[in-house]
């Protein structure tokens, strides 16, 4: 059996987990940026035309090394297979759904002063402090760039406000008045997609030239 391809613990398995599916309400338009949009159409290339071949390529080397129900190699690559199946299938339904929504498109005046998909807002609580965060799909949540969903609580309570108007920020914890000091609108920098390397990348070119 090839220990290229062998669990060995639990953490590995959690490491080489798809990403998983964002929440979207049901019905609800898949509103994302450019950048998102990019973003998953490079993730479903990556699937379709690097992670699976090399998946498949090593369950099938897997396939001629003995009894299949007892070879971990073949059925590991098998459920890898089915992850990447799902995901897939999800970018692919996603993508279908999107409604692609530019911040940096041209706006009326009325429209640039206020919250909407995209928006780059500040605001201060009820202390003084202000942090500022982007509105943006459910696809593109990135705590570090302080990027927010237009579903999440937050992202509801600023919609539609302006600057000087006073909102109410409803959560688990409490409830909480914060104040629009900002906004504005302008493209929104999107983390390129990035693939993880899993042993099937290094298992498919083994597999290929293994006699």
């Amino acid at each position: 059996m090839s220990k290229a391809f062998t669990r060995e613990s639990e953490g590995d398995e959690e490491a080489d987990e798809l990403p998983p599916a964002a929440a979207l309400p049901a019905g609800a338009r898949n509103y994302i940026t450019p950048g998102g949009a990019r973003r998953l159409r490079e993730e479903l290339q990556y699937l379709l035309t690097v992670h699976r071949p090399n998946v498949t390529a090593v369950v099938a080397w897997a396939a001629g090394n003995g009894d299949r129900s007892e070879n971990a190699d073949y059925q590991y690559g098998k459920r890898r297979l089915r992850e990447i199946d799902r995901r897939v299938r999800f970018l692919t339904r996603r993508l279908d759904l999107a409604e692609i929504v530019d911040p940096a498109a041209p706006r009326s005046a009325a429209q640039a002063g206020q919250v909407f998909f995209g928006a780059t807002v500040t605001y201060a609580d009820e202390s003084g402090s202000e942090a500022t965060v982007t509105i943006v799909g459910v696809d593109e949540i990135d705590l570090d760039r302080r990027h927010v969903s237009w579903v999440s609580p937050l992202a509801r309570a600023l919609m539609k406000a302006r600057v000087g108007d006073a909102v109410v920020l409803r959560s688990p914890g409490g409830t909480s008045e914060l104040t629009v000091t900002a906004v504005r609108y302008g493209p929104v920098a999107v983390a390129a997609f990035e693939p993880v390397p899993t042993s099937f990348d290094a298992g498919a070119a083994r597999s290929s030239t293994t006699p």
